[in-house]
């Protein structure tokens, strides 16, 4: 299927109160606005096709670039290119999208993970917190998390939104699954409130990292 055929598709899909969503959540103008549904249901149709993915991500639409990250093949993207696809990622579902399953999948990712740490753009630090909330559940060895949590309680009350979430997600994992750690992650997520009033769904658990880390020990 060439590129021309698939936005043809794509654009066919676009639904006007997914364009309405999408942008109140901060998505720019160049979408279709597909239901996520749909498009894995066109992704499973591709499988996997990293020539198309590569041609899907360079339009910047984000249908698009949401296709491309079901299609790609994470292990034939060079570190750089990795690098360049994160810090272009401009809309949170993407990220997350591009995160799960692109970036955890890439042979360089301790190495990048480590790189964005580090890094003031907002979209690669948003990975970094990703990758270490990760390895926090997964393979801790080496990690300090003790400085991990002095870095969350300095930084993450100002720090930009989109690097909040997966900062949170990083002191709610260490909550949970480390009980020498417990009462300090859950002083600092009192302390600093992020998400504290934010809208849950019946049934759904919270995000305010007290809230989560109570929730998931109770279910240990």
């Amino acid at each position: 299927m060439t590129l021309k055929d698939t936005l043809k598709q794509l654009k066919a899909l676009g639904d006007e109160n997914v364009r309405a969503r999408n942008t109140k959540n901060g998505a720019g103008k160049n979408q279709f606005g597909l239901k996520l549904g749909d498009i894995r249901t066109l992704a499973k149709k591709l499988k996997t096709y990293h020539e198309l993915a590569l041609e899907l991500w360079e339009t910047e639409n984000i249908d698009a670039r949401l296709l491309a990250t079901l299609v790609i093949q994470p292990k034939s993207l060079s570190a750089a290119e990795m690098d360049r696809m994160v810090r272009s990622a401009d809309f949170a579902q993407l990220a997350d999208w591009l995160n799960a399953y692109v970036v955890k999948q890439h042979p360089d990712k301790e190495e990048l993970r480590q790189r964005w740490m580090a890094a003031k753009d907002s979209m690669a630090a948003r990975a970094g917190w990703n990758l270490t909330a990760e390895r926090i559940v997964r393979s801790p060895d080496g990690l300090d998390l003790k400085a991990l949590l002095d870095r969350i309680e300095a930084e993450m009350g100002t720090a930009d939104p989109l690097v909040q979430w997966t900062m949170n997600s990083c002191l709610a994992q260490i909550g949970i699954h480390f009980p020498k750690h417990r009462k300090r992650a859950l002083a600092i997520g009192e302390k600093l409130g992020v998400f504290r009033d934010y809208p849950v769904s019946k049934g759904c658990t919270s995000p305010f990292a007290p809230i989560w880390i109570e929730a998931m020990v109770s279910r240990q």
